[in-house]
């Protein structure tokens, strides 16, 4: 098995490969694997014997419904642990206005049943009038989530996906805080996604899924890793894989896909060293949609006329900055999100997750703490610089980036003087001051985007997708999606090998069981020609749920029962 690509979704499938007794090659471009999630050392800032201090491409998340990502973590051996043990939750997030007004969100309870689901609606009342939202603004937007997760699969595919967030909630009519924290601000965090793009269908049961971890007992709607991510994932990931017999081959770029008409017949992978060609039973291409894009010949478009739409998909920057204290800010435990920033700045402070990590031990010494910042809009102008970031030097886009975070946190914890250095994504290059590009931009869920996206099993047999743009329950450019993706295409490959192995197990997204029966009705709606689709309870101004009439009334008291 020839694995295009050593990202997660590569690595993934290798993972997946290799427990099931195939043979298994993963070519990855650069020197190190990991692809996006990896992390990087920050060239020459150790000094003394020390080693350099750590950096990444941005934060990593892993929110409490991700369960195919931790699934694999928790098959990775690290010492006398795994993985996965090395995931810790936060427990608190910061939503900072530019006017010094900071909100706190923390956990509550489990909406299981439907009773337990109206949890959940006072919950999301009580932050809108935190916030600023008229009642009966909030009483709508609950309703608008109500009929999405009542609305059978069908309706949400060829009604709600068509549709973009900002429409859906009819946000252009509402109040300006509805705008900015219910429609904006609950989107622009979900990689780099816009309000007034993402389909309704992606970006309300995303949310969902975020608001049903955030009021669950126990819930983790935020847990990140208790060290930087190579260190405690993605190396000891590799280390585990090479111990059970996965080739890595890193310097070799896929230069060329060869296909004649149904089958692929090699791939030319090009290094340092030269060129090559390699031949293998099967290939999974686990590249970024804006590198296969690059390799689709016509005849291997022939092949799958599904690849044919992958330009259609859009893809932005979503790329960090990290700041390097002299003297530890936490801020909050757990992610900061800086609403009113220009460039949709979300930010956390890692060291108070890292109890085992002594930064003094690294760059100068000096460094006792790291404020990692991802820069998610990179197409606005900022107040400072009057430029897009895109558009900014390095320079630029660090002094802005910096006075973006003190317009919100301007009580003096954020202070200039305790900068010991910086860094920025290396991704992004500067050929010129005035001028940048992305080495590793991301795909945005846009709406309608389902239809262009392909099925991780091709049509051509010996060809399998494991990247986060496949079509998966998921539906983000995510972790969760690469491995996603990668299961798909693995059980694709057991399934055209006639294999005895157990398939990948894959996870749909929880939804309250209560609510089935209203989507089974909705079904029927669907199928008889009903395109209108409302909530079947209404929510009051003080976020109490109501049946709307009396088959929502029969319905919800079988509800009820259900748990």
């Amino acid at each position: 098995m020839a694995v295009l690509g050593g990202g997660v979704g590569g690595l993934s499938a290798a993972h997946e490969l290799i427990e099931r007794g195939f043979a298994v090659t993963v070519y990855e471009k650069r020197e190190d694997f990991g692809g996006k999630a990896r992390s990087m050392p920050v060239p020459d800032s150790g000094t003394g014997g020390r080693e350099h201090l750590p950096a990444e491409h941005g934060f990593r998340f892993f929110p409490g419904f991700y369960r195919h990502l931790p699934d694999t973590m928790s098959r990775i051996p690290d010492g006398s642990q795994n993985v996965a043990d090395h995931l810790v939750s936060a427990t608190r997030i910061l939503l900072a206005q530019a006017d010094g007004r900071n909100e706190l969100v923390s956990a509550s309870q489990a909406p299981t049943s439907f009773d337990d689901l109206a949890v959940m609606i006072r919950f999301l009342h009580q932050f809108g009038a935190e916030v600023g939202v008229p009642p009966a603004e909030l009483a709508l937007f609950s309703e608008r989530l109500l009929t999405l997760l009542t609305s059978c699969d069908e309706r949400r595919l060829e009604q709600w996906e068509k549709m973009s967030w900002w429409d859906y909630t009819g946000a252009e009519q509402r109040s300006p805080a509805f705008q900015k924290f219910l429609a904006d601000g609950l989107t622009r965090t979900l990689v780099a996604a816009r309000a007034r793009e993402m389909s309704a269908r992606t970006g309300g049961l995303t949310l969902c899924q975020l608001l049903f971890d955030l009021v669950r007992v126990g819930g983790r709607v935020d847990r990140v890793l208790d060290g930087p991510t190579s260190e405690v994932w993605i190396d000891p990931w590799i280390a585990h894989l090479k111990r059970s017999g996965v080739v890595f081959r890193n310097d070799r770029e896929v230069a060329g896909i060869d296909c004649d008409g149904r089958r692929i017949t090699g791939v030319t992978i090009s290094g340092s060293g030269g060129s090559e060609r390699i031949i293998a039973d099967h290939y999974v291409a686990a590249l970024p949609v804006e590198r296969l894009r690059l390799l689709l010949s016509p005849a291997l478009r022939r092949a799958e006329p599904r690849l044919a739409a992958l330009p259609r998909l859009v893809v932005r920057w979503m790329n960090g900055v990290m700041f390097y204290l002299d003297q530890d800010v936490p801020l909050e435990h757990g992610h900061a999100i800086f609403i009113d920033s220009e460039w949709a700045l979300t930010a956390i402070s890692q060291a108070q997750f890292w109890p085992d990590v002594d930064l003094t031990e690294r760059g100068d010494g000096r460094v006792e703490g790291i404020l990692s910042v991802d820069v998610s809009e990179w197409d606005r102008p900022g107040r400072r610089t009057g430029k897009v970031a895109m558009a900014c030097s390095k320079e630029e886009i660090r002094a802005e980036v910096w006075g973006q975070l003190i317009d919100h946190i301007d009580d003096g914890s954020l202070d200039e003087d305790n900068v010991v250095t910086w860094f920025l994504d290396p991704a992004i290059e500067f050929p010129n001051p005035a001028a940048a590009t992305n080495l590793e931009p991301l795909l945005v869920n846009t709406a309608g985007s389902w239809q262009d996206r392909p099925e991780a099993v091709t049509r051509i047999p010996n060809f399998f997708l494991a990247a986060d743009f496949v079509r998966t329950h998921t539906d983000l450019a995510t972790m969760e999606g690469a491995n996603e993706a990668a299961r798909r295409a693995v059980n694709g490959i057991l399934a055209a090998t006639r294999s005895d192995s157990p398939p990948c197990r894959l996870w749909t997204l929880r939804e309250p069981a209560a609510l089935a029966p209203f989507r089974a009705l909705d079904r029927l709606r669907w199928r008889a020609g009903r395109r209108a689709a409302k909530a079947p309870v209404r929510v009051s101004a003080d976020g109490e749920l109501q049946p709307s009439g009396p088959i929502a009334r029969g319905l919800l008291a079988a509800s009820r029962r259900i748990r």
